[in-house]
């Protein structure tokens, strides 16, 4: 990251923190202690500290009997993550488990799963990190039941893959920012106070949330030319202010569409890139060279500010909506990247090798699920 995005990015950060109201943020602090708050972050907190255990602080330990499926008989995995199939030489990744501190984490069943979402959609929505995770949890259930009967469909923006002898829907809608990309006289505008892709969500009974990577896009690689809000047109702004908006959008619209007795909300959280060897005191290095987790407790990058911006906006939604909080235990992660073993052009320090890293991403959905 550049100095200037840096200079953008703490300035933004500045302006999220500043503007909070210092006695909502101790009410709501108080009300955290009481067990009374009923806002979503510490609805997380809560499930995330299930008997007295914090799923997301641990540690990687090697366990020979990883991964937890075979990608040469995993059906559904796209080539820019078949690192395998690519010919990637290592295979130390594959074995890396996640071990929290405080507990043990159930091991995954397909069955069990499939049983208990007979009948069920569940729909992952967001951006090509949303893709990683769906096909993960696709090969994660194949892998027990191999045999069964499955409909894969694919249309623009939507996939649905049916496990057709449980009546389970697994559905993914990809849209980059959650807000809409709308074609005007001007251009392609990202309105950020618009989020009619919403009416595709409805009626799912769980739905997975996730967007940051496209927002830090720029130039030939953003898939905008001007941004919107408020029917003002803006040629570009700050990028955590647009996410802050954009987050809040969509948190505008949980609040008016989910119904907690019939829809399960989680935002996966953010997915880090290992471009830069710095941010683990690697210097020059980049995920081509990383052959092992980073085995340090406190990352050295720290926490992403976009990390900052998620909590801000999940600790005013009104609805409960559990963070997958991701983004640490990924950081150590280095290792798990497709590098140039996938269809892909360039190095790639972003998404991640299947099986790997995201299979653990599913481990601990399912962990909150099923505790």
């Amino acid at each position: 990251m550049g100095l200037m995005w840096k200079a953008l990015f703490i300035s933004a950060a500045f302006l999220f923190f500043h503007e909070a109201d210092p006695a909502a943020a101790a009410g709501a602090e108080h009300h955290h202690r009481n067990g009374s708050s009923p806002s979503a972050a510490a609805a997380s907190r809560k499930l995330a500290a299930a008997a007295g255990c914090n799923i997301f602080q641990g540690k990687w330990v090697y366990d020979s009997s990883y991964p937890l499926y075979d990608y040469s008989t995993c059906p559904f995995i796209d080539d820019e993550f078949n690192c395998l199939k690519y010919k990637r030489p290592d295979r130390t990744y594959l074995k890396y488990r996640w071990q929290p501190f405080s507990c043990n984490l159930p091991s995954f069943n397909g069955v069990s799963f499939l049983e208990k979402y007979r009948g069920k959609k569940i729909m992952f929505v967001g951006d090509s990190l949303s893709l990683n995770i769906w096909q993960s949890l696709s090969c994660m259930i194949h892998s027990w039941v191999p045999n069964a009967r499955t409909s894969l469909i694919k249309r623009q923006g939507l996939a649905e893959l049916t496990f057709l002898d449980y009546g389970v829907k697994l559905l993914l809608y990809r849209t980059p920012y959650l807000v809409d990309i709308e074609n005007q006289k001007v251009g392609r505008v990202l309105k950020l106070d618009s989020i009619q892709n919403g009416n595709s969500w409805l009626g799912m009974d769980m739905l997975i949330f996730n967007t940051w990577h496209w927002w830090t896009h720029t130039g030939s690689s953003q898939p905008w030319d001007y941004m919107e809000e408020g029917g003002k047109l803006y040629k570009d702004m700050n990028r955590l202010v647009a996410y802050y908006k954009g987050l809040n959008t969509w948190a505008r619209w949980v609040n008016r569409n989910v119904d907690p007795s019939k829809t399960k909300v989680f935002f996966q959280g953010i997915s880090p890139t290992h471009y830069e060897g710095k941010d683990w005191n690697e210097g020059s290095r980049s995920c081509k060279s990383e052959s092992e987790p980073y085995f340090g407790i406190k990352y050295p990058a720290g926490n992403p500010l976009a990390g900052a911006v998620v909590n801000k906006v999940l600790s005013r939604i009104k609805k409960p909506v559990y963070l997958l909080d991701i983004t640490l235990l990924s950081q150590y992660r280095k290792d798990a990247h497709p590098i140039y073993y996938g269809l892909h052009n360039g190095l790639d320090c972003s998404h991640w090798c299947l099986p790997g890293l995201p299979d653990t991403w599913n481990l601990l959905l399912y962990t909150a699920l099923f505790t």
